[in-house]
């Protein structure tokens, strides 16, 4: 199966054709990365503690090239730990450059099963319907994810259901986890609020919070953008397993127009 990343050594990898962007080929959507680095951070997660926030920052434009990710405890603690994984493109003419960064909130987990509650019922994947996103025949990254938009609207929010068909790291396990983040960053594109062909919107970050573990390898995204009169906009989404609901994810978008 093909992947995103080869490993080369402990903390570099090589990126794939399949990391490439919709929106421009010569840098990475931001999925990947934001798997990768997710990838870092559950490697360093003491046991008995699971991840409740991931927040990812784009720090630049992220190549298609040899990455360098590191990843440490910012705030040690037995409860509630933060976390952060940093990658950083080799350049022949200079240090490495860092392009992007996830912190994480790792929270104590506890037995809360007579209190568990889900703010939205069950999202069930219904018929696919027509592809229309404007990226729909886009190589790299859209050959990674397996695309199924539903018929329905709810309340003007777009719902996708996804699953990635490409592996993170050669053939190494990826947590149920790290297959969200493969698929998450998308909700930006899922939820545009504005035409593609007279706007950019490029997200400039993506912040998922998870009440729930997520299981399996299929998704759904229920999103939807606003966008401001000053050139920022906003996507928020639902984010679903065929579980039910797990959480939610934001993004902050640039918005010019082309």
């Amino acid at each position: 199966m093909s992947c995103y990343f080869h490993r080369l050594g402990n903390d570099l990898f090589a990126s794939t054709d399949y990391t490439r962007s919709n929106w421009d080929s010569e840098i990475q959507h931001g999925s990947p990365p934001l798997a990768l680095l997710t990838k870092a951070i559950e490697e360093i997660t003491a046991g008995g503690m699971r991840i409740g926030r991931l927040t990812l920052d784009i720090l630049g434009a992220i190549p298609i090239a040899e990455m360098r990710v590191q990843a440490r405890v910012e705030r040690p603690g037995s409860r509630i730990a933060l976390l952060s994984a940093e990658m950083s493109a080799e350049r022949p003419d200079g240090p490495p450059r860092a392009v992007a960064r996830v912190t994480a909130w790792a929270l104590a987990t506890s037995d809360t099963t007579d209190a568990a509650t889900d703010r939205y019922p069950s999202l069930v994947e219904g018929p696919t319907a027509p592809l229309e996103l404007h990226w729909k025949d886009a190589t790299g990254y859209i050959e990674s994810v397996q695309w199924r938009p539903q018929h329905d609207l709810s309340n003007g929010a777009k719902i996708y259901w996804m699953s990635p068909i490409a592996n993170l790291v050669d053939d190494e396990p990826t947590t149920a986890l790290e297959r969200l983040a493969m698929v998450v960053d998308s909700a930006n594109g899922i939820g545009a609020a504005i035409d593609p062909e007279e706007f950019i919107y490029m997200n400039t970050d993506t912040a998922v919070h998870l009440h729930r573990a997520p299981v399996g390898n299929d998704f759904g995204v229920r999103a939807r953008g606003s966008i401001g009169p000053d050139g920022i906009g906003v996507t928020t989404a639902e984010l679903f397993d065929r579980d039910g609901f797990i959480g939610t994810s934001a993004q902050t978008l640039l918005v010019q127009r082309r």
